[in-house]
């Protein structure tokens, strides 16, 4: 492609300065076979040679380096135009695994550097077992305002399954230590379409999920891709290479998912959660009025964000970048042996042209409740893609409350089917 053409074809939208800040912590205590996220598990851990102080030592430097970057671009945080995070996430692995004083060090260093509203809302995901739950008295007092626990299911043969440490009592015990700490805001993740799983098993699984009484719930069909067949493991790549072992389960796991019965599951999650007060803000997650995540809606939005941390990507509004997902070289890069100076890890960049920035738009609009105006499909050939929606009853056309006028409010969102289905009126808008 010719420089002018390429030129042509990127977006006009301008870049801006994070609203939200990712920081991503590869460790936990075990590897689950069925997980592609950046994690280094086992002695990396825990243990004489854990290798969390030279992470930590190097993430603190990567926060410095991106703040002194997004410093120069959009000025000095509080200047105009360029207002404190507005989220804070500390993700993994298993982020509860850091001592409370280390989180407390994180949050405040971002604070300094990027500044945090005063309203932030800061997640901190954590396992649910004694082992690596961590204190979450200690985690409030360190700043954590939200807590993202990884429950998956309380099915004991199906947390087997999945390779979790933790028992369903773990969960519980989970939720009410964070009760008990004053927590503002908890949430559980649950998978479905597991393998030995069946609907009556789900059921009880939202059941008892729902009489702990947490404030949100993420349900996701278990996705079992091939991060080496796809070309993301190389040595700048955002995955890890798939383990031996791990590759043998998922082979063996796809032959006992069924798609008509994990659409069956999530319909049952849809109704149930909608017949108890939930409100589906987004495709795969529920919350009771108030405790949206304001992190995800970032995302959702395509609102600019940071990330620190091996494999972590963030979003500008125009380029999207990612750090490599090795633990090893990002270390190198950040906390190299004295006399050298720390540079950013290795990692990527892409430019979001207009046409993949439009689609995003539309995708990612049409995941939550709110969808998207109308007047975004109203022009050839998204017209015809609408329409073909609205006849198979996958999209509805709705009329949002304060808007001015009829046609100035008329928005476009899924229907419950549209949901089931989304994955094939998201692949017309690609």
């Amino acid at each position: 492609m010719r420089r002018a053409d390429q030129a042509a074809r990127v977006t006009a939208e301008r870049a801006g300065p994070p609203v939200a800040l990712y920081v991503h912590v590869p460790f936990c205590l075990s590897l689950c076979p069925y997980c592609d996220f950046v994690v280094v598990a086992g002695a990396a851990a825990r243990g004489p040679r854990a290798r969390i102080d030279p992470f930590l030592a190097a993430i603190r430097f990567e926060i410095e380096l991106r703040a002194d970057a997004a410093d120069r671009r959009f000025g000095p945080p509080g200047s105009p135009g360029r207002g404190p995070l507005e989220t804070l996430y500390l993700g993994g692995g298993t982020p509860s695994l850091l001592p409370a004083d280390a989180i407390a060090g994180l949050i405040e260093l971002v604070r300094h550097r990027f500044g945090l509203a005063r309203d932030a809302e800061v997640t901190l995901e954590a396992n649910p077992g004694p082992d690596d739950r961590g204190d979450p008295a200690a985690q409030r007092r360190a700043g954590v305002t939200r807590l993202s626990i990884g429950a998956q299911s309380l099915a004991a043969a199906e947390l087997r399954t999945l390779g979790r440490r933790h028992r369903a009592r773990d969960v519980a015990a989970a939720v009410e230590a964070a009760r008990a700490a004053a927590i503002g805001s908890i949430s559980l993740d649950l998978l479905y379409d597991v393998p030995g799983q069946t609907i009556g098993s789900w059921m009880t699984t939202l059941d008892e999920a729902l009489a702990l009484g947490p404030d949100h719930l993420s349900a996701y069909a278990l996705t079992l891709d091939d991060p080496d067949a796809e070309g993301l493991t190389g040595p700048l790549g955002d995955h890890l290479p798939t383990q031996p072992g791990a590759r043998r389960w998922r082979a063996a796991a796809r032959g006992q998912q069924d798609e008509d019965r994990a659409a069956a599951m999530y319909h049952h999650a849809i109704v149930r959660l909608r017949d108890d007060g939930w409100l589906g803000y987004e495709i795969s997650n529920w919350a009771r009025p108030g405790h949206e995540s304001r992190h995800n809606l970032v995302y959702w939005e395509r609102r600019p964000y940071e990330a620190v941390g091996p494999g972590a990507h963030a979003f500008d509004g125009v380029e999207r970048r990612w750090n490599a997902a090795r633990l090893d070289a990002y270390v190198a890069a950040l906390a190299p042996p004295a006399g050298r100076v720390p540079r950013l890890p290795p990692g990527g960049t892409e430019t979001i042209d207009t046409a993949t920035a439009s689609s995003e738009r539309l995708i990612l609009g049409l995941r939550t409740d709110r969808g998207i105006p109308s007047s975004a499909m109203r022009e050839p050939p998204l017209d015809e893609v609408a329409a073909w929606a609205v006849a198979a009853e996958l999209l509805e056309l709705v009329t949002a409350s304060g808007e001015r006028g009829r046609r100035a409010g008329e928005r476009l969102r899924l229907t419950t089917r549209g949901r089931l289905l989304s994955n094939e009126l998201f692949a017309r808008l690609v």
